[in-house]
Formats: C-alpha cells, sequence, structure tokens
C-alpha cells in the first residue's frame, strides 16, 4: 500500500523493487535540499546497491511508498553516488540537530522527520518529531517528545557546533556491522567519528574489524587511550594485532599495555610471527577441549551465540593445558560428525585422521592451498612441539587474498590485481 506520508529512519532498509518486482537495492539516506519557503524538497534516495556500492535515486522514479518496500519505475544509474552541493541527508546529517521552536518553548533535538507527498512526485520534509532536553535528575530518564511542522522551527545551532549523533546511532541499530561500516564509510569524515563516538566498546570493536586499515587507524588516533584499548579488547585477536601493526611503536606499545593481560598477550603472541605465514594469520581463541569431553559438551560449546561460525564448525582437541598454547595437540571433531553421534560420545574417539595441521610458519600460499583442496573452513596451527597455537579460518584467508581495497571495490572500477600483503609487521619490527 503506498502512502503520502513516511517518517525517513523507517526508510532505512527498505528494498527497492522495480516494475517487474525485482528488488534492486535497500535505502540507506534520504536527499533534501533547503527552499527558502516551506520544508526542505526530497530530491532523493541514497541505495546501496550489490557490492556495497551507494547509488541515487531520483524522487520522481519513485512510484510507490509503503511500509516495507519502495517501488521505482525506469533504469537506476548504477554510478556512485556522490553528495552535491546544498543537499543534506536527512540520516546522516539532519537527526540529532538542535533546533529552537518558534513559539519560544525551548530547545529540542530532532529524532526523527516526516516526509509528505505535496504532489505528483514532489516530497518534502512536513513535520519533525522532537525531543526536549531532559529535566530529572535520573540518568535514565528522557526528554518529553514533540510533533511540530518544519515553519516551527529555527535552526540557530552556533556555528562549528557538533550535531548529536545519538539518533543516528539509533537507526543503525538494526545495521550488521559490516552493513554499519559501509555505512559509515560514506558519511563526511568528522561525523563519522562521532558515530564512532557514540557506539558501545564491543559494538565499535565488530565495525571496525570490517573496515579498511586506513579509516580503521583514523577512528583509533581519535579515541584516547583508554578507550582505544577497551575497543582493542573487544576485537578478535588477530584483528586487534593487525590495527595495532598500523599504529606507531609507541602509541601500539601504550595500547597493549593498558589492555587486559590476556588480550594483550594474545596479540603480542601474533605479532610475533611473519603476516605472511599461518601463525601471522590465525586467530588465538577455537574451542579446545580434552579428549574426554562429550558431544554434548562439544555441541553447548558452538552454540555460543557470540562464536564465530568459521570457529564454530570444529572443535580442537588437546591434552592439557588447554589455552594456546597447549598440550599436544591430538586433533579436530568438524560440527557434522558430533551431530551424528550420541551425546555423551567421547570426542577423542571422532577426531579426524586424515587432517594434518599446519606449522605456524607455513606460508599462507600453502594455507590457501590445503582449505582449497579440501575444501576445510578452517584448519589448525601447531608449534615445532606439535602443540596447538590457533587456527585459520577461511575468513582469515580471504582478507589475505583479497587486495587491500576490496571494501570500496565496486563492478564498474574493477580493482587492479596486486601481490596481496597484509600490514603486520615482520619479527623484526616487532615489540
Amino acid at each position: 500500500m503506498s502512502t503520502t506520508r513516511v517518517f525517513a529512519a523507517r526508510l532505512v532498509g527498505c528494498s527497492v523493487f522495480d516494475p517487474n518486482g525485482d528488488r534492486v537495492g535497500k535505502v540507506r539516506d534520504v536527499l533534501v535540499v533547503y527552499r527558502t519557503t516551506g520544508g526542505p524538497r526530497v530530491v532523493g534516495m541514497v541505495l546501496e546497491v550489490p557490492g556495497k556500492r551507494r547509488v541515487f535515486l531520483s524522487i520522481g522514479r519513485v512510484t510507490s511508498i509503503g511500509s516495507s518496500q519502495i517501488i521505482a519505475t525506469g533504469l537506476i544509474n548504477l554510478r556512485r553516488f556522490e553528495q552535491r552541493g546544498g543537499e543534506v541527508r536527512v540520516i546522516a546529517e539532519m537527526l540529532g540537530r538542535k533546533v529552537r521552536l518558534r513559539d519560544g518553548s525551548g530547545h529540542a533535538n530532532i529524532e526523527d522527520v516526516a516526509i509528505e507527498e505535496v504532489g505528483l512526485g514532489d516530497w518534502e520534509i512536513s513535520q519533525v518529531f522532537l525531543r526536549r532536553p531532559k529535566t530529572g535528575g535520573s540518568p535514565f530518564s528522557k526528554g518529553a517528545t514533540v510533533f511540530a511542522n518544519w515553519n516551527d522551527l529555527i535552526e540557530d545551532a552556533p556555528a562549528g557546533e557538533s550535531q548529536s549523533a545519538t539518533q543516528l546511532v539509533a537507526s543503525y541499530a538494526d545495521m550488521l556491522p559490516a552493513d554499519l561500516a559501509s555505512a559509515m564509510l560514506d558519511l563526511p569524515e568528522q561525523r563519522m567519528l562521532e558515530v564512532a563516538e557514540e557506539l558501545s566498546d564491543d559494538r565499535l570493536a565488530d565495525v571496525l574489524e570490517e573496515m579498511p586499515e586506513d579509516e580503521q587507524v583514523d577512528i583509533l588516533n581519535q579515541l584516547d587511550d583508554d578507550r582505544a584499548a577497551d575497543v582493542l579488547d573487544q576485537m578478535q585477536p588477530d584483528d586487534a594485532a593487525d590495527l595495532i601493526a598500523h599504529l606507531s611503536d609507541e602509541r601500539g606499545e601504550a595500547l597493549l599495555e593498558l589492555m587486559e593481560p590476556e588480550e594483550a598477550d594474545d596479540v603480542r603472541f601474533l605479532l610475533s610471527y611473519a603476516p605472511d605465514t599461518a601463525g601471522g594469520l590465525m586467530t588465538t581463541e577455537p574451542i579446545i577441549v580434552s579428549a574426554d569431553a562429550t558431544v554434548a559438551e562439544g555441541l553447548a560449546l558452538i552454540r555460543r551465540h557470540e562464536l564465530a561460525p568459521a570457529l564454530g564448525a570444529a572443535i580442537c582437541v588437546t591434552l592439557p593445558p588447554y589455552e594456546p598454547p597447549t598440550g599436544r595437540f591430538l586433533g579436530m571433531v568438524h560440527f557434522q560428525r558430533m551431530l551424528r553421534y550420541p551425546p555423551n560420545e567421547r570426542l577423542g574417539t571422532l577426531l579426524d585422521q586424515s587432517l594434518e595441521p599446519v606449522q605456524a610458519n607455513t606460508s599462507a600460499a600453502e594455507v590457501s592451498r590445503i582449505l582449497a583442496s579440501y575444501n576445510l573452513v578452517s584448519v589448525p596451527v601447531v608449534d615445532e612441539n606439535h602443540r596447538l597455537v590457533g587456527v585459520v579460518t577461511i575468513d582469515d584467508v580471504l582478507d589475505y587474498l583479497l587486495p587491500d581495497d576490496w571494501r570500496s571495490t565496486t563492478d564498474d572500477q574493477p580493482s587492479k590485481p596486486q601481490q596481496p600483503v597484509k600490514g603486520r609487521r615482520t619479527p623484526s619490527g616487532t615489540r
């Protein structure tokens, strides 16, 4: 069902279909321009199409806006979106702005805006959903909300005053980390840094893992040392090691000192390996159990919500201790095999005898060949004493093989083939 008024924040993530019913992308923002009279005029939408490319959809091509989908007519120009002078992105730049009400009742922040069709194919901002400053002393209280017409507002924020990113972060709450990273990269640099400041430590850690290294460094350099260390604590050790390797020696060492000792030890351990080896690619947090552990116990461990799917595909069995570097590595048990046996079966009897671990100094190219040849999603890594030190997963290998700019590569701008190079320092440059 088509509607003539809809709130912009509710459009984020809505699918866009062509007249044939084929999905062409999803909405990421609404684009408006200010006018001397009346509310800002909607000129179009920013869509995310396959390949995570942002493109522009003119509002004139929108024939229907429903509660969960948008219908567009004609072809969509797949050229990468570039914001023009005078254009304002509602989600990225308008939400969170401080405004003053003309009736003299004070200030409020914009939480959402309603766009309304005032003529055939002509949309404008009609109403604004505002939140007033909180008046109570409780940290859990919120200010009162109010609806207002656009003409009842005055935007008088002092020049240079930062806009609140709180509401923008709220509109991104349901995004997957990879999608949120892509959305943040599309923001102006200062706005991206404001959003990063508003994210929780674990959410920011997930997002940083999905960003190119230059942007990772830019954001981390804007955080004070205590916050930066807390975020690094939440990252996977291999991702944290890659990021720290791109910082100056002084900042990297300072952050390692502030991190939780156990997390810092894992990162230092990874930094000791050359970047193009199994040790340089691996993660140090696989599931590790004793041979006496049961199928029921193993399945309970891989059900953990926070566990990455590639790490949950198999369980490592070793002698004690059960933290890398462990006791002697005995083998791996794949989760599919566990499903075929009763809950009380011992995992030591289900080891995959055909899977050989790789040495920590095995080349990344050889690790890639092994994963491809045997259709594996992970391979165990051992040291010279056959102790388990980590696991290389398929996503680690993909990050290594893909070009550095793969996150920003588009179909119409193919990346030039290059030798895959990770950014981690060689042993002579480690701390």
